[in-house]
């Protein structure tokens, strides 16, 4: 693991300033995702969208509304939406719109159909 630290400190030293606090927001999403407890809620909390938000802010959004959703496949969704933004510079609000739609759509798809 002491390998992985240090070439993770090496490609954060390369980065501009603003990928660098995306990447720490996105780390500590990631650590917040990983430490959750087994008394979720079984409905969205009602966490409004700022009229100013961050794609990484709101991915950790998201992750609060529905924390009831997890798993390495929403993940890997959100990070790809989120990589669109940061490397192919898809605006900040279309990805959130995506974002918003992938995860009420995963939260949609695990309720009992009627």
């Amino acid at each position: 693991m002491a390998g992985a630290r240090q070439r993770l400190a090496k490609l954060v030293e390369r980065l501009p300033e603003e990928q660098q606090r995306q990447l720490l927001e996105f780390a500590e999403f990631l650590a917040e995702r990983h430490a959750r407890d087994e008394d979720l809620p079984t409905a969205p909390l009602p966490i409004p969208r700022p009229a100013e938000e961050s794609v990484v802010a709101a991915i950790r959004r998201l992750s609060r509304t529905y924390p009831m959703l997890g798993g390495e496949e929403l993940l890997s969704d959100a990070s790809a939406l989120m990589s669109r933004h940061v490397l192919q510079g898809h605006p900040a609000t279309a990805v959130i719109d995506e974002l918003e739609t992938l995860f009420r759509e995963r939260f949609e798809a695990l309720q009992p159909s009627d």
